[in-house]
């Protein structure tokens, strides 16, 4: 059981206040029934206890649940109900005023969170209901320095007159969970840009695609893109994953290039980036980047796809 993983949520300070914060914001105590699906250990269905509501149903398919129930037992938690399967799979009928959803990933969408609040809205929620999360906005800057590139690059000095470059090829087409530093990005993050935002009240396809672009404003060599996430809880309330935000336990996102790429003042480099996440195969991501001269010339691109970097 990876409870290790379990404690970090806990853990998880700013993760925590938030969504506190906004159950707190979206609780009628006496009349509010809330459904947290993607429950782990129990937290936030307590938490929701706590403020007033007036049942819960913890949905958890994970070994986990079995921690939830002793949890909910130690707490005397009487208004709390333990749904030990996925929310997708709870076919009795249920009426709640209030879905809230931690699924959240170092990439935001990894855990399916679109899908499966579409499917809880869908048979759970009552008209006028709340949805927490709300909102995501994903965001995309490039990285300048070299810290990460010449990690992943170990395969090209092994030495020996050995060719290990397919591997290599591989580790550049991953994205990696780095936690990054300001100084490390173009114009320290000034230069992040929204590549997608993710409305989860409504309707939404679960595969997104989005682009950015940036002119230099000086020389700069390019060695892969950051990207992370903002999310908005309720209306006000909300936390971001970000390298200038309080620390939370997720990270950044790396995505590499296979070359670095050494631009003059006023070029363009552009990303386009792609992802896909499902229940049966996981998530995709995909990025193409472009280096354009200040005229427009296209001077180098470059395709990576997560698939080519899977090993089974």
């Amino acid at each position: 059981m990876r409870i290790e993983y379990h404690r970090t949520l806990i853990a998880d300070q700013v993760r925590n206040e938030a969504f506190f914060a906004a159950l707190k914001a979206a609780i009628v105590p006496g009349k509010s029934v809330v459904a947290d699906i993607g429950a782990g250990t129990g937290l936030l269905g307590l938490m929701a206890s706590k403020l007033g509501a007036k049942e819960v149903f913890l949905f958890e398919t994970a070994e986990v649940a079995g921690v939830a129930a002793a949890v909910l037992k130690a707490n005397k938690a009487k208004r709390c109900h333990l749904i030990p399967c996925h929310s997708t799979e709870f076919q009795d009928r249920l009426a709640v005023d209030i879905i809230i959803s931690e699924t959240l990933g170092n990439y935001a969408l990894e855990e399916n969170i679109i899908a499966t609040l579409a499917d809880a809205r869908q048979r759970f929620l009552k008209p006028g209901g709340t949805v927490i999360p709300d909102h995501i906005i994903q965001y995309v800057a490039p990285v300048v320095t070299s810290r990460i590139d010449a990690d992943l690059r170990a395969w090209d000095r092994v030495g020996h007159e050995l060719d290990l470059s397919v591997a290599q090829t591989m580790s550049l087409n991953n994205a990696y969970v780095r936690a990054l530093q300001p100084a490390e990005i173009l114009d320290g993050c000034r230069s992040a840009m929204i590549w997608d935002e993710v409305d989860l009240t409504t309707e939404t396809k679960s595969k997104r695609r989005g682009e950015a672009e940036w002119r230099l404003p000086r020389p700069a060599k390019i060695y892969g893109f950051a990207t992370w996430w903002k999310v908005e809880l309720v209306p006000g309330i909300g936390f971001s994953t970000g390298p200038l935000s309080p620390r939370t336990h997720w990270e950044q996102l790396y995505f590499p290039l296979s070359a670095p790429m050494d631009a003059d003042a006023s070029d363009l480099i552009s990303v386009d980036l792609r992802s896909s996440s499902s229940e049966e195969a996981g998530t995709h991501l995909a990025w193409t980047a472009i280096h354009k001269n200040a005229g427009g010339k296209v001077l180098a691109r470059q395709a990576h796809d997560l698939d080519k970097g899977y090993l089974p």
